[in-house]
């Protein structure tokens, strides 16, 4: 009879043991899924100060004739 009730106990207790070993163990966010996150929002930040601060691009011709106009008034202020 104690052989009997030591197996049933046994037998009950390593159930126990392996339904508490299948449960999914319920964590926070992993440090890797952090710095993702942290990732993904510092370059949105950057992307948005790129968009802000994008200027309209000219033509090489205007640019060029920008440079040269500049450089005519300073020659000439330099002349006089």
């Amino acid at each position: 009879m104690k052989r009997l009730l030591a197996l049933l106990l046994g037998g009950l207790g390593l159930r126990a043991l392996l339904r508490q070993r299948a449960r999914p163990v319920e964590l926070g966010p992993t440090p890797a899924e952090d710095l993702r996150a942290k990732l993904a929002e510092s370059r949105a930040t950057v992307e948005a100060q790129v968009e802000e601060t994008a200027e309209p691009e000219q033509s090489v011709d205007d640019r060029r004739a920008d440079v040269h106009a500049r450089t005519r008034r300073t020659i000439d202020e330099l002349k006089d």
